[in-house]
């Protein structure tokens, strides 16, 4: 498998790096999407545009999660079938998680076109806003099976170690994206809606260039026979990937609410909250990367009965997202108000200045605590790998729970700034519930699992 990378053997540090490197670089390019929208919005089409986006900011990453969460959860069966070295077994996981994520593309496309309108009221859309937000999200919903197609492409080739393939994916509709962005909008004058469409675009592009890499790679290419009806396979992947999806939906209905107690402080709160937002994708990216490395090596060597690898490279990668969490923050800290204000533009000096205000408090709160996040990313990924996924999920309901709590007694008291608290307390008590949980669960696959 030319590419790919055997996660069995080697140093733990070393491997987990360097397959997350490309990541890392594949995942700023793939936020530049929303972030080169947003920007070139919130200064080409106005205030008003840049606030309908940040309306249903939340809406927005909750589909997107519903698309990860599942092709994530079947490509941990693709993973440990690697690492087990069942390549007939693999290739006929790989084909059913391709009919499934069909099906649940269409699905979710369809009932998110009819059910937008009670989504944004249920989100207390501002009137003013609805037209252009609806605007949007119809788009990005037409375009939800392309957001299906690359998630499983991209979740197939990192299962089997290949991270290379789908940078180069990236990088490639990221430069797409940010040229039919800077036409659509500022040559063709088509606002919020050429940006929409050029992202779906990109999207479709970069699916097409992983999925021509699956169909050269022997080990991985499929046919009609291993498409066919598997019951037990099915209900297997599903049992999987749902409490994956699950996980990221209620983590994002917590965001919704705590988007709806915002959409009520006002205009230029909405747009300073929303440019933070926008970067929290970037604060993430690396947490994201070590998060897809630690799966796809815990999935291998769990495969393969590995248990005592497993302990040293999630030991290994704790220290490397520490580590990278205190660069990003500090970086953040010294140069979030320039940021912040790449996205906020207002004929009113005094609003743009509120906005960014705004949006710098947000972002160095978040920096601050971005350790937290990191060590998350990694347990959660680690009890994924093994697939444990119920745990994810009760880990988005606890998150749910703390990001909802924050919000309505910030709603309750009218404290706006303490709004900043609700992500940070989602973080912390999500990572409180799963490291206890990962400890068990390793104590447990070391009795039962021998290792070479």
């Amino acid at each position: 498998m030319t590419q790919n990378q055997d996660m069995t053997r080697g140093k733990p540090l070393k491997l987990l790096f360097f397959f997350a490197l490309p990541l890392m670089f594949g995942n700023v390019f793939q936020q530049l999407y929303t972030v080169v929208d947003t920007a070139i919005v919130g200064q080409g089409v106005g205030m008003d545009a840049l606030a309908a986006l940040g309306s249903v900011d939340w809406l927005n990453w909750m589909f997107l999660g519903i698309a990860q969460g599942f092709t994530q959860g079947f490509a941990v069966l693709v993973s440990q079938k690697y690492g087990e070295k069942d390549l007939e077994g693999m290739r006929r996981v790989t084909g059913i998680s391709a009919m499934l994520s069909l099906w649940i593309a269409l699905a979710v496309m369809a009932l998110g076109e009819l059910g937008l309108p009670l989504l944004l009221m249920i989100l207390r859309v501002p009137t003013e806003l609805r037209g252009l937000a609806s605007l949007y999200m119809r788009i990005l919903l037409g375009g939800f099976p392309a957001v299906m197609f690359f998630n499983y492409c991209s979740s197939v080739l990192r299962a089997v170690g290949d991270s290379s393939t789908p940078l180069r994916a990236m990088v490639t509709a990221a430069l797409t994206n940010i040229v039919l962005d800077w036409v659509v909008v500022f040559q063709f004058g088509w606002g919020i809606a050429g940006a929409a469409g050029a992202t779906v675009f990109s999207q479709c592009f970069s699916g097409f260039l992983c999925a021509r890499k699956i169909y050269r790679t022997p080990e991985l290419h499929f046919g009609r026979e291993q498409m066919g009806l598997d019951l037990v396979l099915q209900r297997n992947l599903m049992g999987i990937g749902t409490p994956v999806a699950a996980k990221n939906i209620m983590i994002s209905l917590g965001g919704m609410v705590l988007q709806t107690i915002v959409n009520g402080f006002g205009m230029s709160f909405i747009a300073g909250f929303t440019a933070t937002n926008k970067l929290y994708g970037l604060l993430e990216t690396a947490a994201v990367s070590y998060g897809y490395a630690v799966t796809t090596y815990v999935g291998q060597n769990y495969g393969a009965g590995q248990i005592q690898r497993i302990r040293t490279g999630v030991r290994a990668a704790v220290y490397l997202s520490i580590g990278t969490s205190v660069i990003i923050g500090a970086a953040m800290l010294l140069f979030g108000r320039e940021i912040t204000s790449i996205f906020i533009s207002s004929d009113v000096p005094e609003i743009a200045a509120a906005a960014t205000d705004t949006a710098c408090l947000y972002l160095y709160v978040m920096s601050v605590c971005l350790p937290i996040l990191y060590v998350l990313h990694v347990y959660l990924a680690a009890l994924q790998g093994m697939g444990h996924t119920m745990l994810a999920m009760v880990a988005g309901i606890i998150e749910f729970g703390l990001r909802v709590g924050v919000s309505l007694a910030v709603g309750v008291t009218g404290y706006t700034l303490g709004i900043f608290g609700a992500e940070v307390a989602a973080w912390t008590g999500s990572v409180v519930f799963l490291m206890p949980w990962y400890y068990r669960k390793i104590r447990e696959a070391g009795k039962t699992l021998k290792f070479p």
